[in-house]
């Protein structure tokens, strides 16, 4: 247990009694008298009001109380939801200490506001689906916010597997997976792990001094490969909503037509485009540039001859 963790302790410790002798503190708590002794006056200096009396101990002063945490039932919803999403994108163990979380905040609220939530929680649900196995969100917290060491084992796109040991910086989440930024010691540089790519973490004690003031929202916006290339689609309208929807690297324009939307899609490369249209089908249409034209064509055959030499 932290210090302050432990001084907010000796006051939940002391609220809870009338008298308590620093022994006695010490004994309840594992630690030394002199300890104690430490402790209560840090209190004293925050303003704590701790009374101490000869022969009898210590006691709060009559009338303070720790300002309990009370939650509004909406907030209430808004964190029953957070629950719900988060069993989209995290792991079991994560999702566990989520929903023991949200169990703690009903337990507090009135049995009618109890109700309502277990109302919405039935008139809620995002669809069942089984998510790749990925590493321990909660052990990547850690290693990023204690700034301990933290090493695992990782197979990149080629499944080519190397032991990695990295001073974690961000995590985020992109393209249906989470990601950790990090600074890793085997290439000296910062790298982006798939977090379903991990195998055996560990965090360990070392500490280690931040290289950067990493934001994640900045990375997002400018970490990733820059979308340099711009193509224009024509999407009938049942793919119009799919294609705002699923393509990351962003639309900047849009013009309504009598068959469908047309949209300027910004794009890094062109393979990556072409095999994300394909995917819709006649839905979509490449009215330029010549080279994406070329590459849909490329990718057409290829797939046309791999289902032309099956038996």
């Amino acid at each position: 247990m932290n210090r302050i963790d432990r001084l907010l302790a000796l006051i939940l410790y002391l609220q809870s009694r009338r008298t308590c002798t620093a022994e006695a503190m010490a004994e309840h708590f594992g630690l030394s008298v002199r300890t104690i002794y430490r402790d209560i006056a840090a209190l004293g200096e925050a303003g704590v009001p701790i009374l101490a009396e000869a022969g009898v101990g210590y006691s709060l002063m009559k009338g303070y109380l720790l300002p309990p945490v009370n939650f509004s039932e909406q907030e209430a919803y808004a964190l029953s939801t957070g629950v719900m999403l988060a069993q989209r994108m995290t792991t079991h163990s994560y999702n566990e200490k989520m929903q023991s979380a949200l169990d703690k905040i009903k337990a507090v609220l009135p049995n009618e506001a109890k109700h309502r939530l277990e109302v919405l929680a039935k008139g809620m649900a995002t669809p069942h689906t089984e998510h790749p196995q990925q590493a321990d969100l909660s052990v990547l917290q850690q290693a990023i916010a204690r700034q301990q060491l933290l090493s695992f084992d990782y197979q990149n796109v080629s499944q080519t597997p190397s032991s990695r040991q990295v001073e974690a910086a961000g995590l985020v989440f992109y393209l249906g997976r989470w990601h950790l930024i990090a600074w890793c010691r085997l290439r000296q540089g910062f790298r982006d792990f798939r977090t379903d790519r991990m195998q055996n973490l560990q965090l360990h004690s070392d500490k280690f001094q931040a290289r950067t003031n990493f934001d994640a929202k900045d990375f997002l916006q400018h970490g990733t490969a820059p979308a340099q290339l711009t193509a224009q689609v024509a999407f009938a309208h049942t793919a119009a909503d799919r294609a705002r929807r699923e393509w990351w690297q962003g639309i900047t324009a849009e013009q309504q037509s009598a068959e469908g939307v047309v949209m300027t899609l910004n794009c890094s490369n062109w393979p990556s485009l072409a095999c994300w249209l394909l995917s819709l089908g006649i839905a979509a249409k490449v009215l330029a540039p010549e080279a994406l034209k070329l590459e849909m064509r490329q990718q057409s055959q290829a797939i046309l001859a791999l289902y032309s030499s099956l038996s």
